[in-house]
């Protein structure tokens, strides 16, 4: 039996040693689930440090390109230095000295390896000097390329060889309940990261911004986060860390982020441009409330009406009158202003468009070339 035994013992480890080498390279083989880095533990289960219970290759992915954004504006002695708002994420203080300047603090994100950065128009608004700390210790002087205050954007340059970008998420919706997590210089600690999940995409009439499409998130935000990225979980940008809800001014797990789409296409604008140029139409619009429908007569319950015409703007060029209930544009039906609005805005000027109304009850059409939005400030 012992020489059975004896016989036995050698083959019994050697597949034992095999099968742990399967186990922790070639789990598939053998049914168990693959591991993102191929890490498991001699008992074959999957090692905490790594995997879907680990962000830190994504995080190590858009780190490098998420930059402090350190500020600096020179004010007169006669001037008080109030704190910024809190819910727009960024944070300042008053730096004593003879020259009474005033420092703020925020983030921003690297897009370009040549050097092109975004961050919020907020952040970098009224400074004299925009000084930018990368993660690797770098710092460089900024140049401010451009701003656009209805998306409260704003696009950087730095010259620095070898710079990092970030990659952009090509997925053209969010979903809620994704995890994402936000990097930036909170209270001016140093680069941080918090992570949550997408609580919801859209979100607009908060009165940040004209243009608003937020994605909400429940990953930390404070004061300094602004300007900063919010990723998803490979690392990808899906957001430009912008704004906060807060009664205390702290995080209370309510923040907003512009999503990245949007925010390149402003970036490119200004870049080519040195503004965003918008369509325009020239209308003032309310909702097409019950009660409204009810005075008007109509049974309809979706749609805007026009209460206001810019003077000689395309709207009012085209024969749309004040009253008139607009049902969609380019066949698309028209559910709030604002949907509308960004509708228009995205059509290139000189661009013709359908639009389709209620007047009086009675259905008609008007052809309207769209016009370049004037700039009403921020």
């Amino acid at each position: 039996m012992k020489e059975l035994v004896r016989n036995l013992a050698w083959p019994a480890l050697c597949g034992l040693l095999l099968a742990i080498l399967i186990i922790q390279t070639q789990p598939g083989w053998l049914g168990l689930p693959d591991s993102p880095d191929g890490q498991y533990s001699s008992g074959g289960q999957l090692l905490m440090s790594d995997g879907p219970v680990s962000y830190s290759r994504g995080v190590q992915r858009a780190a490098p390109a998420v930059v402090n954004i350190y500020t600096s504006t020179q004010v007169s002695q006669s001037e008080t230095l109030p704190f910024a708002n809190p819910t727009l994420g960024d944070y300042a203080e008053t730096i004593p000295s003879p020259l009474r300047r005033q420092s703020s603090l925020g983030s921003a994100v690297i897009l370009s390896s040549n050097g092109y950065l975004l961050t919020n128009n907020h952040v970098i608004a009224g400074a004299d000097e925009i000084l930018v700390a990368m993660q690797d210790g770098r710092e460089a002087l900024a140049e401010l390329i451009g701003t656009d205050p209805e998306t409260d954007l704003a696009v950087l340059k730095i010259d620095l060889p070898n710079l990092p970008s970030v990659s952009i998420s090509n997925s053209d919706q969010q979903r809620t309940g994704d995890v994402v997590m936000a990097i930036g210089n909170p209270f001016g600690l140093g680069q941080t990261v918090t992570m949550g999940i997408i609580s919801a995409t859209g979100r607009n009439q908060l009165g940040l911004n004209t243009y608003e499409d937020f994605i909400q998130t429940d990953a930390a935000i404070n004061q300094g986060n602004s300007g900063g990225a919010l990723i998803d979980a490979h690392g990808q940008l899906i957001g430009i860390n912008t704004a906060i809800f807060s009664q205390s001014g702290g995080s209370q797990g309510i923040g907003f982020a512009i999503p990245a789409r949007l925010a390149v296409e402003v970036m490119q604008a200004i870049i080519e441009h040195g503004r965003v140029i918008r369509g325009w139409l020239g209308v003032e619009v309310q909702p097409l409330t019950p009660e409204l429908a009810e005075s008007f007569g109509l049974e309809i319950r979706q749609g805007i009406v026009i209460s206001g015409l810019y003077r000689n703007g395309p709207a009012a060029q085209s024969g749309l009158l004040p009253g008139d209930v607009i049902l969609s544009i380019n066949n698309q039906r028209v559910s709030s202003g604002r949907q509308a609005m960004n509708q228009v805005a995205r059509t290139h000027p000189g661009d013709r468009i359908d639009i389709q109304i209620l007047r009086d009850g009675e259905p008609l059409q008007f052809e309207a070339e769209v016009g370049i939005r004037p700039s009403f400030g921020s």
